[in-house]
């Protein structure tokens, strides 16, 4: 896939682009639109870098194809429930609700569907540093993207082994990677406890020092490029004849020649209004930040038997990824910060911090774990890029890549038919 070229648009074909959301993959169709030669407009009810796009666990995971949906999961799930130390939990009220999702995506807990969702993912998030590096060129935003190995941490090789079936499928999809055990691990990376006996270690991945910050920055190249910020919700897309001609945003009507709706969990009314019932549910994620933390790692870690990473940051260690289904309005819950805590302290025995931050925010998941990008059918000019769960900072780039490219009426260089819009249209 390699680093991305710029494409400048002629004059006669500029276009004026509505972009819904200010995340990670607003601002990275908004970048790439630009380097297109395009106009654009943000528009974001918070402003940029709100949401997942502020509390993602910050890795650029590019081997994280292998989707939570894997084979047994269903008889796994319900012990997982109900067990404290598990990263799993459940707002109960919510469950007459989230059901028909849930048996959706539980059936997507096949070997088959597994493979499926690793090549569907391997393109938009397998060259995940060089498409930030890329997209982040020049626009000041460049600092916090920083190149560094990533580890899966196990207690010990009957562990990894273990996870056998997740390694083969990253090995198909070309992925590689070696293994420290022993004194190889120790001299590695000597902060981790006997818990911890060995790491599979990828190279070429990478890590975003200060999610929030990086994409504010970005958002802000966008508009010293001549772009507009506008804080408001969109309510609706204006057609007519089918072509795309405006949004509505906080009581006034945009023209636009196309919009790009890419407002993560919150996506669906607006998809819905275009004829695309996408099955879409929050994944409540957890992050704990460990500020001045008396170690740090010396790489982004996965810690597979707690299923959170730890990534280092500026000034502080963030411990992410808690999932928890209750919907967008419930409250946060103390027991997963509990055990973010927990297995911190299982895996770096002894390590202080001054202080704690905590955080809860909203992954967007599909039933099919596989996100919606792409135009949709029937609508000109109306494009959709959201529904990555937990791989949104790691897939925003190539994603707004994609979409610009489709706008501005170049052919992407991969099949986008896994991600179509079209699969769910009503």
């Amino acid at each position: 896939m390699g680093k991305a070229t710029h494409v400048t648009g002629t004059t006669q074909d500029k276009k004026k682009i509505a972009i819904i959301g200010a995340g990670i993959f607003g601002v990275s169709t908004a970048i790439w639109l630009q380097r297109d030669g395009h106009k654009v407009i943000l528009i974001d009810r918070e402003g940029p870098a709100a949401g997942a796009s502020f509390g993602n666990g910050g890795v650029l995971a590019s081997c994280a194809i292998i989707p939570v949906t894997v084979p047994g999961l269903m008889w796994k799930a319900p012990k997982m429930l109900f067990s404290p130390k598990e990263p799993l939990f459940m707002k109960w009220g919510y469950l007459p609700r989230l059901l028909p999702w849930m048996l959706k995506y539980l059936s997507h807990g096949t070997d088959a569907r597994m493979r499926h969702r690793a090549r569907a993912l391997t393109p938009i998030i397998g060259d995940s540093l060089a498409d930030h590096q890329a997209l982040s060129a020049g626009t000041g935003a460049e600092r916090w993207v920083v190149a560094s190995d990533y580890l899966y941490l196990y207690r010990d090789r009957a562990a990894y082994e273990g996870d056998n079936l997740g390694w083969s499928v990253r090995r198909d999809n070309g992925f590689t990677w070696d293994l420290l055990e022993g004194d190889d691990w120790r001299g590695y990376d000597p902060i981790f406890g006997p818990d911890i006996g060995m790491a599979v270690r990828l190279h070429d991945h990478g890590r975003i020092s200060d999610p929030g910050a990086y994409v504010t920055a970005l958002a802000r190249h966008v508009t010293d490029q001549g772009g507009q910020m506008i804080k408001a919700e969109v309510t609706d897309i204006v057609r007519e004849n089918g072509t795309v001609t405006g949004v509505r945003a906080g009581g006034d009507t945009l023209a636009c020649d196309g919009a790009v709706l890419a407002t993560g969990v919150w996506s669906g009314p607006l998809a819905a209004k275009l004829g695309i019932k996408a099955p879409l549910e929050s994944e409540r994620g957890y992050h704990l930040e460990l500020w001045e933390p008396s170690v740090m790692p010396k790489a982004p870690v996965m810690v597979a038997s707690g299923k959170f990473v730890a990534t280092p940051m500026e000034g502080r260690l963030r411990l992410a990824g808690i999932v928890e289904f209750g919907g967008l309005d419930a409250p946060r819950s103390r027991a997963p910060y509990k055990l973010l805590e927990d297995n911190i302290r299982k895996a770096i025995p002894g390590i202080t911090w001054k202080k704690s931050v905590e955080w809860m925010g909203h992954r967007p998941s599909m039933a099919d774990s596989i996100p919606v990008i792409g135009e949709v059918p029937g609508v000109k000019g109306a494009y959709l890029g959201f529904g990555h769960d937990h791989v949104g900072l790691t897939g925003g780039p190539k994603t707004g890549r994609l979409l610009a490219q489709m706008i501005g009426g170049h052919t992407p260089n991969i099949d986008l038919t896994p991600y179509s819009p079209s699969r769910f249209m009503t």
